[in-house]
């Protein structure tokens, strides 16, 4: 059967399912349906985002097999999400991940969408060999200050992981540790644990904030996660504070 005499469908099957390396390509490209060379174009286009994000998931993999290198295996990422926000905790992660990890598209939880998030968490938790979460609240917040809090809660995340880890990369803090560590700037963006950390802390605590957001109804907790926005802002302006409000924190604090 010539490829002429092959169906649009069929050809699509037969792009989806074999190797862009099979010869089969080469007959394809000289089908002059116009049907068929928007097949081979999206194909094309397809393998060239493929390459580009396996050459990134190297990029960030680089912290990691070098200190693989060095002896490590059990290496945490660890990252925070919620320094910012007037309401709500600072929640963290700590992420052991397999040697063999591999999850294309997964960077800094920040520039990735919801849904995203979500499907990649899942994937991470699937996959990994620990995770451990640790959530501080607003209260501890207040009496300790945030810079305090995010410490006591990555420490915290690194105790709540069932294996103990062997080397800490941790996104621009550093912690007192019995592990050997290394504090790494835009860490969520330059290592594949950090980022999965980032991951998993930010979908834990947008789901806890939509679920505040029934129990506190009018600040708009499932949009904005805590953070001051105009709807939070004209929320605290009607409704007053909230025991999740930061009461050390402007605006919060002006209120009191």
């Amino acid at each position: 059967m010539t490829n002429v005499q092959r169906t649009i469908k069929e050809i699509s099957e037969i792009i989806r399912t074999v190797p862009d390396t099979d010869p089969i390509f080469d007959e394809l490209k000289k089908d002059g349906r116009k049907g068929v060379q928007k097949l081979l174009d999206q194909a094309e286009r397809a393998r060239k985002k493929r390459e580009e994000e396996h050459e990134a998931f190297k990029a960030l993999t680089t912290y990691e097999n070098e200190l693989r290198n060095q002896g490590f295996s059990l290496i945490a990422g660890i990252d925070e999400v919620g320094r910012g926000p007037l309401a709500g905790p600072v929640v963290t992660a700590a992420v052991i991940l397999p040697e063999d990890f591999y999850l294309p598209g997964l960077n800094d939880s920040k520039k990735i969408s919801e849904a995203k998030r979500e499907e990649y968490a899942a994937h991470i938790r699937a996959h990994a060999i620990s995770i451990g979460l640790a959530i501080v609240d607003a209260d501890v917040i207040d009496s300790i200050n945030i810079y305090e809090a995010t410490k006591k809660a990555m420490n915290s995340a690194v105790n709540n992981l069932t294996i103990s880890p062997e080397y800490l990369l941790i996104d621009a803090m550093k912690l007192e540790t019995p592990y050997p560590s290394q504090s790494i700037i835009k860490g969520d963006s330059k290592s594949i644990s950090i980022a999965a950390a980032s991951i998993i802390a930010k979908v834990a605590r947008d789901r806890m904030m939509k679920e505040y957001a029934t129990k506190y109804p009018g600040y708009g907790f499932e949009n904005n996660a805590g953070y001051g926005t105009k709807e939070h802002l004209n929320g605290l302006a009607q409704y007053g504070i909230t025991p999740l409000h930061r009461k050390s924190f402007a605006p919060v604090k002006e209120l009191l």
